[in-house]
């Protein structure tokens, strides 16, 4: 008996969703919180100084969900402000504009029942492309499964990232008091926030509980996400040098190294769509020492004449679309 009630309190867990301007949104997301097979302990909505009417979504659900309002502070201090105020042992997370699948919190909570040396643990998604409503796992199940040997886990976090398999914010679950001893997610970071703070979990804690099965909705194309509004190349560098001389500090530059190189090509092929040459050669000057020669000729190629490249990447995008092979894709992936 003794045992269970500290499993339960073990497990207890805290929902914190930051909003902004969510209005059309963020009673969806409260909703999937509040469909949950196993129901949240306490759902937290963080409300960072939003001038539509958000709060008035909010206030509706009355007692069933805990309204916080602050001034207007970025997403990484709504967290945080969500985080310190959070009464259980556990924190998972939600944005505003995403939704969890009904046995999210079930199928976690079993889970780090039975692995209980696991401090924080996360699961694959579906992704939803919101301008024609298409929803396909991001890595289909077997594969998610084939990828962790079929364990719980992955042994580094770094190496769920390099696999693609560490899930998104809206399927972490961390225990608080790890959140607390990493630092919090960092004011002031207006890019990949979220990465910034795993890196810095897994740095202290690698191993990561992982399930293949998707547990949240991850949509794209919402008008005003972060990564629309911070494009500036500046933003992405300052985060990968940082955390380039953090995870040598800890001794883990060798598991991050590979890391950095990845996030960097993928943000460079976005900045490809943006005529970015000048910002993508500054950064494979910065990073030199992460890309193999052919890479980085390619890229240089690429970019002597941006906007050609540009509107080359973006004219083969458009016909990807219109000849269905997104939703081809999406039902191989089912």
């Amino acid at each position: 008996m003794e045992e269970c009630q500290q499993a339960k309190k073990k497990c207890s867990i805290s929902t914190v969703i930051p909003a902004y301007n969510n209005v059309g949104f963020v009673g969806r997301a409260i909703d999937s919180v509040l469909a949950q097979t196993r129901p949240a302990d306490e759902i937290i909505v963080v409300d960072d100084g939003s001038t539509d009417n958000t709060a008035d979504v909010v206030r509706s659900y009355g007692q069933q969900v805990r309204y916080i309002h602050q001034e207007n502070a970025g997403a990484s201090v709504a967290r945080n402000t969500g985080i310190e105020a959070a009464k259980s042992e556990w924190i998972a997370f939600l944005d505003a504009d995403d939704e969890w699948l009904p046995e999210k919190l079930e199928l976690q909570t079993g889970h780090l029942e039975r692995n209980p040396d696991i401090v924080w643990t996360t699961a694959n998604y579906l992704r939803c492309t919101c301008w024609n409503d298409l929803r396909s796992a991001h890595m289909p199940i077997e594969q998610a499964k084939r990828l962790s040997s079929d364990k719980e886990y992955f042994s580094s976090f770094f190496s769920a990232f390099l696999l693609n398999a560490w899930g998104c914010t809206d399927t972490i679950v961390v225990k608080r008091d790890v959140l607390m001893e990493a630092g919090l997610f960092r004011p002031g970071q207006l890019r990949a926030n979220d990465f910034d703070m795993w890196w810095r979990i897994a740095y202290l804690y690698p191993k990561i509980g992982f399930i293949a099965e998707p547990l949240a909705i991850y949509h794209l194309d919402v008008e005003g996400s972060t990564i629309r509004r911070h494009k500036d190349s500046k933003l992405s560098c300052e985060l990968v040098q940082r955390h380039l001389d953090l995870s040598a500090q800890h001794g883990r530059q060798n598991e991050f190294a590979p890391c950095a190189a990845l996030l960097l090509q993928r943000w460079m092929r976005s900045m490809l769509f943006e005529a970015q040459g000048g910002e993508i050669r500054d950064m494979i000057t910065q990073f030199d020492h992460l890309f193999g020669p052919g890479y980085k000729a390619g890229m240089r190629a690429l970019t002597i004449f941006p906007r050609l490249t540009a509107a080359g990447c973006r004219g083969i995008s458009r016909i990807v679309r219109l000849s269905g092979l997104p939703r081809q894709l999406a039902r191989s992936r089912k």
